[in-house]
């Protein structure tokens, strides 16, 4: 765990290469002082060119992770952490993400209905060392139970405008919470960042 490095961590200059507002908030709450630099890096990588969704998100994570490392390695003041994340869902071996249109939210969240799936969360940390970058990388799933929606259920969420910018076209931290059943696993992963293990493999590094 990193609760003995949050003193020296706070002293750190640590990137977040995402815009999303939930990685922001979840990283925050251990009293990470971060700085947000979207990524450039294309996400058009074919799920199916691997061999487990779970090695989908790491590549995106890694993708997005090295592209901010390298761009801000030749600055006046480089960071000392980088942090990538992307997060997938996975049901019957399709993999899913961000919904592109509101019939397409509407397929996702009708598959889900009364079935539960996987949610996956691929992190990359980029930890540098002098001149070098040190990677962590690893992946987390956590199980979604879904309850039985109706059709009136889903077109209500759908009209919120909350699917659009999420994983599986729904946020279990909003009101797509309503819709969920149970979960077996990490609750902060279907966020979209898995806390806990973030801390553990992070510690592994602090204490070398």
């Amino acid at each position: 765990m990193i609760l003995q490095y949050l003193s020296s961590l706070g002293r750190k200059k640590i990137i977040l290469a995402s815009s999303s507002p939930r990685r922001k908030e979840i990283l925050e709450k251990i009293g990470l002082n971060l700085t947000i630099v979207p990524s450039t890096f294309e996400e058009n990588l074919d799920p199916s060119n691997f061999s487990h969704p779970s090695d989908f998100v790491i590549a995106t994570a890694r993708g997005k992770t090295e592209e901010v490392a390298k761009r801000l390695s030749s600055s006046n003041s480089p960071p000392d952490l980088v942090i990538g994340a992307d997060t997938c869902i996975s049901l019957g071996g399709q993999v899913y993400g961000k919904p592109k249109d509101r019939e397409d939210a509407l397929s996702m969240l009708n598959k889900f209905s009364g079935t539960s799936h996987n949610v996956l969360t691929g992190v990359c940390v980029m930890v540098q060392r002098g001149t070098t970058w040190q990677e962590i990388s690893f992946s987390e799933a956590t199980s979604v139970q879904f309850a039985e929606l109706s059709a009136d259920d889903v077109n209500a969420y759908i009209d919120t405008g909350e699917p659009f910018d999420k994983a599986g076209g729904y946020g279990i931290q909003g009101l797509g919470g309503m819709l969920v059943e149970g979960i077996h696993g990490d609750y902060y992963n279907v966020m979209g960042f898995p806390l806990h293990r973030f801390c553990l493999h992070l510690a592994t590094v602090l204490s070398e």
